[in-house]
């Protein structure tokens, strides 16, 4: 009996003695600057306010992104306008407050940082209206998810691509989609958002931006790679998600991320039973 307890003392430090921390060492990439212009132009507002944040990559593992500070930011029109972005006293956050946003005019984004020159052209575009809302209880394969529909209008005549966001109460990252009227052209379409978490009382906001085909390619292709359809963060890339930003300075040093403006709707609603 004695011996026996030994030995089950003697594997127990064996499997204690085996355990070995093992550091994945992953590669770090070429840091590049990442261009966050998004120019959303929201109803009943001048939109005169809008900002930019700029930073760099960092590494996987690195739990703070690297602000930039001291570029020189601005965008024009096709008037030779200039709107002059600076820093607010938050690092990376480059902020306008006389912009003149126009729906239909044709705006270029320019960085300078590091002594090379990002530039970016695109039009700011409409948006539609949100007609109605309808809530369904017993939604869901199993009927115990309540689903929201944010209806809206086609924009008539023309082409259009949508980019949704929707915030959940649950969730501390928003829900993001893209949506094309390829199927839908001049006629009602609508975003889709259902949780079996969801109960009554509680409050939803649909964000809904036009954007261009390009951004509708762009989005689709980063969803894919950082959503469901992702086969996990060690995974290798589909394709180099790069954005509209140029570098006219060295073109091999690319940016990421996209210059897009549009107007802006915006809709909350609160669950009912």
């Amino acid at each position: 009996m004695k011996t026996s307890n030994i030995v089950l003392i003697i594997l127990f430090f064996s499997f204690i003695s085996c355990e070995k921390v093992i550091d994945v060492d992953l590669a770090n990439g070429k840091t590049r600057l990442v261009v966050e212009a998004s120019i959303n132009w929201y109803a009943n507002t001048s939109g005169n306010e809008q900002k930019i944040k700029l930073s760099t990559t960092t590494g996987y593992f690195s739990n703070t992104i690297p602000s930039v500070s001291g570029a020189t930011v601005f965008i024009t029109n096709s008037n030779s306008e200039v709107f002059t972005f600076t820093e607010d006293g938050t690092a990376g956050t480059y902020k306008c407050y006389n912009f003149i946003p126009l729906v239909g005019e044709n705006y270029t984004l320019t960085v300078i940082y590091l002594g090379e020159t990002y530039t970016s052209s695109e039009k700011l575009l409409n948006t539609p209206a949100v007609t109605r809302i309808e809530q369904v209880n017993d939604g869901g394969i199993l009927g115990n998810e309540k689903e929201v529909k944010f209806f809206f209008n086609d924009l008539q005549n023309e082409t259009n691509q949508y980019f949704l966001r929707i915030d959940d109460p649950y969730k501390v990252i928003p829900e993001y989609g893209v949506l094309e009227d390829r199927f839908f052209q001049n006629n009602e379409m609508f975003g889709l958002y259902f949780s079996e978490d969801l109960k009554t009382g509680d409050t939803l906001k649909f964000t809904l931006n036009g954007v261009s085909l390009n951004y509708y390619n762009y989005m689709n292709i980063l969803l894919a790679q950082t959503g469901t359809t992702s086969a996990g963060p060690f995974s290798t890339p589909t394709a180099t998600i790069r954005g509209n930003v140029v570098n006219q300075t060295n073109f091999d040093n690319f940016a990421l991320g996209y210059f897009r403006l549009s107007k802006t709707e915006v809709k909350e609603y609160i669950l009912v039973e």
